[in-house]
């Protein structure tokens, strides 16, 4: 039974933006372990479905997707927001 992640997407760091926070992402997890390319020496494998991040609007859909498709889901859960409260004048004492 192939296994899954799914997760929610966290906020961009480089913004202060919120945008798309709301989607659910779900990813496959390796089925085999990476290996260097004799030739190049790049890390690789054969495992195509790691490639794939489907983007899901809730929760409820990506878990309906994954059991109509057979996955294991492992739901990871967003971190706590915490915010930095300080003054402009704090940044002169």
């Amino acid at each position: 039974m192939p296994a899954a992640r799914l997760y929610q997407r966290p906020k961009n760091a480089m913004q202060s933006g919120r945008a798309r926070t709301g989607q659910w992402l779900l990813e496959y997890e390796r089925d085999e372990p990476q290996r260097a390319d004799p030739l190049t020496g790049w890390a690789g494998s054969g495992d195509t479905e790691t490639q794939i991040r489907l983007q899901f609007p809730d929760r409820d859909a990506a878990l309906a997707y994954a059991e109509a498709n057979g996955l294991t889901v492992e739901i990871v859960p967003l971190g706590p927001r915490t915010l930095k409260l300080q003054a402009y004048a704090d940044n002169f004492r």
